[in-house]
């Protein structure tokens, strides 16, 4: 018989995998803090959105539909999609990971901007492929030259996030097309869009044009942002028909609850509400920004519904003092170790409140008024 302390080993690629750690959401000796860490929306769901989930009390013992149907219908027709190019998940991140898990194994490499979504190197490890960062270009989005330069023959995905998370910088249109023109057709590029929505700025695009044009580009899309529907974790992506052929023989048979569906169903039709988010997000986001600069800290110009805030390098004012005093006084903000992300922190846009309360906490902090407690 094997001793007792033996067990099932997993792979050892797993077990130098770092485990995804979300934004904080408590702090110790804080009732009730204000969370501005995982880039939730304050402005809130449809109002059709919380009704469609009301009404679901009675359905609960059914299966939700396989295949989206309901759901598919709807975003084809508002974004002018073709419905059978689309893919659902729990969250987009579900997605990734059968887009990696399909198509990176030990080996090959997946090329992503060295500051990016952390989900990127987790996936990648997951299936023994072996990560290539790129640094960020100087406005902090995806450097298309470099990840072109860092193409080999063993890569097998290239995968970036527009806008990217946790900078809120953004690569044009231009930017994009180039970069999917460099690659060579059997390399996946994936447009991680999460932020897509929330982009205001006349030359971005989320990507849905080459996917339509093209057999080795994927675009994937979430309900968790402006849409905020983040708890019932529903993603989808746009592929093309070879690829969706890939994806859809490995999904889960109802990896989209009827919750999510549903109530994604009212939240897309209702374009009413998405536009007043959408103006809501970027008025705050303008004002926090201009607020900022206004007490002398940079911010990264954003296209998400966050902003990137650089701190000075004295330990005094620097980011993890700044964090540590605006924890202790009830706001939560994310901090994100690293040689260039360590003197950052990212800001999810607040109420108006909300915003006006975080700048007046860093103004304090800045002409020192933490000294003395």
């Amino acid at each position: 018989m094997s001793p007792q302390n033996d067990h099932p080993k997993a792979h050892d690629f797993i077990m130098d995998i770092k485990a995804y750690v979300p934004g904080l959401s408590s702090a110790e000796g804080i009732v009730n803090p204000v969370k501005l860490s995982a880039n939730e929306s304050v402005f809130g769901a449809s109002p059709k959105a919380l009704q469609a989930y009301r009404d679901l009390s009675d359905k609960l013992a059914l299966y939700p539909d396989g295949s989206s149907s309901a759901l598919r219908t709807a975003i084809a027709d508002t974004f002018s999609l073709d419905p059978d190019k689309l893919l659902f998940g729990a969250g987009s991140e579900e997605i990734l990971a059968m887009l990696f898990a399909c198509y990176a194994g030990p080996g090959d490499e997946v090329i992503y901007p060295e500051v990016s979504f952390i989900i990127y190197p987790i996936l990648t490890s997951t299936n023994g492929a072996t990560s290539v960062c790129v640094p960020n270009a100087k406005n902090l989005a995806a450097d298309v030259d470099g990840i072109l330069e860092a193409v080999t023959s063993d890569t097998k995905i290239v995968i970036i996030d527009n806008p990217n998370n946790p900078t809120g910088a953004y690569n044009t249109w231009e930017e994009v097309q180039r970069l999917h023109a460099g690659l060579p057709s059997d390399v996946l590029l994936i447009l991680d869009g999460a932020y897509a929505d929330c982009a205001t700025a006349d030359d971005f695009h989320a990507g849905e044009k080459l996917v339509e044009t093209s057999n080795n580009v994927v675009m994937t899309r979430t309900f968790s942002k402006m849409y905020a529907l983040a708890g019932l974790r529903a993603g989808w992506a746009y592929a093309p028909q070879c690829v969706a052929d890939v994806i859809n023989r490995i999904r889960l048979p109802f990896a989209l609850n009827l919750a999510a569906q549903t109530a994604a169903l009212a939240a897309v039709t209702d374009t009413e509400h998405t536009a007043a988010a959408l103006a809501f997000n970027t008025e705050g986001r303008s004002l926090l920004t201009a607020s900022l600069d206004a007490i002398g800290l940079n911010v990264v110009p954003s296209q998400a519904n966050f902003v990137f805030i650089e701190f000075p390098k004295d330990p005094q004012y620097d980011a993890a003092a700044a964090n540590a005093y605006l924890t202790k006084n009830g706001y939560l903000l994310r901090r994100i170790p690293g040689a260039l992300t360590g003197k950052y922190l990212r800001m999810t846009v607040g109420t108006q409140d909300q915003n006006m309360a975080v700048i007046e906490l860093l103004r304090a902090f800045l002409d020192g008024g933490h000294d003395a407690e």
